[in-house]
C-alpha cells in the first residue's frame, strides 16, 4: 500500500513501507487516456481468424502525472515533537503536570513525513522508549542518572564490560529505578545477546564516552582541549579510553584559537534543509576542511549520492596552508 503524508503546510510525499518519495506534477505532450476494460495489445489473441474492431468508451483523459522520486525521510520533526516533552523519571512532578502532546505509533505516522520503517528505525537510533504506550525520549540528565547508576555497577562488581548481566543489574537497580528504564540503558549504551540461557550486554564504549562529553561540553560555551581531554578521561568508567574521533557530530574542535578550543555542536539541531544547512556551517565557521564537515553533512547524502557531490554543489574549494577547505557559494549574511 502507499500513503501520502504531510501537514497542510508541507510538501506532500508518498510513503511505502519502508521508502519515502518527493511527488511533483509532470506534463506530458502525449494526452493521457482512461479506457475502463482496455486491453493491451499482449492481451489480445494473437492467432485471431479476424481483426475485429472494438468501440471503447474513453471515460477520462490527463495531460499531466505524478512523478516520484527517492528522498530523505524527513525525521528532524520526529525529534523535536518527543523533546516537547522529554521523560524526567516515574517521581517527575513535571511529567504528571505536562501540557504537551504524547505521541503513539499512530500520531507519529501521520505527523512524520517518512515510512513506517523508517520512523521505527529512526526511534531506535535516538533511543526512544515505549512507556505507556507512548513515545518518549529520557530527558538527557535523567538518563545520565541512569547511566551512573549502570557504570558504578560495573565499576563495583567488577564486570567486564562485554559480558554485563541484566538479571543482576535489575535486581541491584530496580529499588532505585524502574526495571524497564535500567534494560532501557543497557539497551541504549549496549548490544544485547544470550549466553548459556541468561542475557547479557556488551557496553559501547564509544557511546559511553561520547555521553559524557556531552555532559562536560553542554555546561560551557568553550573549553580548552587540553583542559576537556583531561578532564573527560578522568570522568568516564575505568578502563574505557577517550578519542576525539568519538564526538564525530557532536562536538568541533577550534585549531585557529590558541590555545584550541572545543565547543558542542550537536548535527540534530542543524536544519534538515541542504542550503540552510551549508548557510548555517559555514555561519559558524567561514572555512571548512572535508574531515571537519563531514560529519555534519553525511546525513544529507541522497541514494548513492558521495559527500564530495555535495560539497562540489554548495561549496567552493580553495587552498589553504596546503589543505584544501570549503567556504560558501554564496555571501553569508
Amino acid at each position: 500500500s502507499l500513503i501520502i503524508r504531510g501537514e497542510k503546510d508541507e510538501h506532500a510525499v508518498l510513503c511505502s513501507k519502508d521508502k519515502t518519495y518527493d511527488m511533483k506534477i509532470a506534463d506530458t505532450s502525449n494526452m493521457l487516456l482512461f479506457v475502463p476494460g482496455c486491453k493491451t495489445p499482449e492481451e489480445l489473441k494473437a492467432d485471431q481468424a479476424s481483426c475485429n474492431i472494438i468501440h471503447s468508451q474513453i471515460a477520462g483523459f490527463s495531460k499531466n502525472y505524478w512523478e516520484l522520486r527517492r528522498c530523505r525521510p524527513k525525521l528532524k520533526k520526529l525529534r523535536k515533537l518527543l523533546m516537547e516533552d522529554p521523560y524526567e523519571g516515574p517521581d517527575s512532578r513535571k511529567d504528571q503536570a505536562s501540557i504537551f502532546s504524547k505521541y503513539t505509533t499512530e500520531d507519529l505516522l501521520n505527523l512524520i513525513q517518512a515510512s513506517e520503517e523508517e520512523i521505527l528505525h529512526q526511534l531506535q537510533v535516538i533511543d526512544a522508549c515505549k512507556i505507556e504506550g507512548y513515545w518518549r525520549i529520557l530527558d538527557f540528565d535523567y538518563e545520565m542518572k541512569l547511566l551512573n547508576h549502570v557504570t558504578q555497577l560495573i565499576d563495583s562488581e567488577s564486570w567486564p564490560l562485554s559480558k554485563v548481566p541484566l538479571c543482576a543489574c535489575l535486581e541491584e537497580l530496580g529499588s532505585l529505578e524502574p526495571r524497564e528504564m535500567i534494560e532501557h540503558i543497557l539497551l541504549s549504551y549496549g548490544r544485547k545477546y544470550v549466553d548459556d540461557g541468561e542475557v547479557f550486554f556488551e557496553m559501547h564504549e564509544d557511546k559511553i564516552c561520547r555521553a559524557i562529553a556531552q555532559m562536560l561540553l553542554q555546561n560551557a560555551v568553550k573549553f580548552n582541549l587540553s583542559e576537556f581531554e583531561e578532564v573527560w578521561q578522568q570522568s568516564v568508567p575505568e578502563g574505557m579510553t577517550t578519542r576525539l574521533d568519538q564526538l564525530q557530530g557532536l562536538a568541533l574542535v577550534d585549531k585557529s584559537s590558541r590555545p584550541e578550543t572545543i565547543f558542542l555542536l550537536k548535527v540534530e539541531d542543524l536544519p534538515e534543509d541542504n542550503q540552510e544547512r551549508f548557510n548555517t556551517l559555514f555561519g559558524i565557521r567561514e572555512k571548512w576542511t572535508e574531515v571537519d564537515i563531514t560529519p555534519y553533512i553525511q546525513d544529507l547524502c541522497a541514494e548513492k549520492q558521495t559527500v564530495g557531490a555535495l560539497l562540489t554543489k554548495y561549496a567552493r574549494s580553495s587552498m589553504l596552508n596546503g589543505v584544501k577547505v570549503y567556504n560558501s557559494r554564496r555571501p553569508i549574511s
